[in-house]
């Protein structure tokens, strides 16, 4: 039986509190993250190192599940290099870090500069978002690149610090939306 957008409006509204709770936690955690971003950033680092190591059991895992097709050896290998690298970062977090801001420099650097060719090149209409899009992630590569390996002790607290307190205001006001909503109105059964 599916469900009416307005009958999905009032479950949502019967737990507006939730969705403030989230938000205000959320909100907090990336305020904290903001004062403590060195500190976040290794957390950080650890959270993604432990990942990619479950990560990379489940695949070998997998790969000793279905062993009877070609592509077994390819499991087997992505979820050991998975496991080992993994263990690499979550035993050296600075190290990790470092990497990791590396990675995320050579990534706007390029992203920046394919938004800005493709802007240029297609010109849609208001192509001119995606240039200026494009430059400011161009500079955000370089500048990290530029500043690295130090950037590599702040980038990734700070970009997680500000990304939880958006997000955590985003539910705040989710939250607040949710709660002004329409109270249904009772339409009375013909008797």
């Amino acid at each position: 039986m599916a469900t009416t957008p307005l009958l999905q409006e009032q479950g949502l509204r019967r737990h507006w509190g939730w969705f403030l709770a989230l938000g205000i936690v959320t909100a907090i955690l990336g305020a904290i993250a903001l004062f403590m971003i060195p500190i976040a950033t290794v957390a950080a680092v650890l959270i993604l190192g432990w990942l990619m190591v479950f990560g990379g059991i489940l695949e070998t895992i997998h790969a000793f599940r279905v062993s009877g097709w070609r592509g077994v050896s390819l499991h087997l290998i992505a979820g050991i290099l998975g496991i080992l690298i993994g263990l690499m970062i979550a035993t050296h977090p600075v190290a990790g870090a470092l990497a990791w801001t590396l990675l995320f420099a050579s990534f706007f650097t390029v992203i920046g500069a394919f938004r800005i060719i493709m802007g240029l090149r297609l010109k849609f209409r208001h192509w001119g978002w995606t240039v200026f899009d494009g430059a400011i992630t161009l500079v955000l590569g370089v500048l990290l690149a530029i500043e690295w390996p130090w950037s590599g002790l702040w980038f990734l607290g700070l970009a997680l610090g500000i990304s939880m307190l958006l997000r955590g205001w985003s539910y705040i006001v989710l939250s607040l939306a949710v709660r002004s909503m329409a109270q249904p109105i009772e339409i009375p059964k013909a008797a």
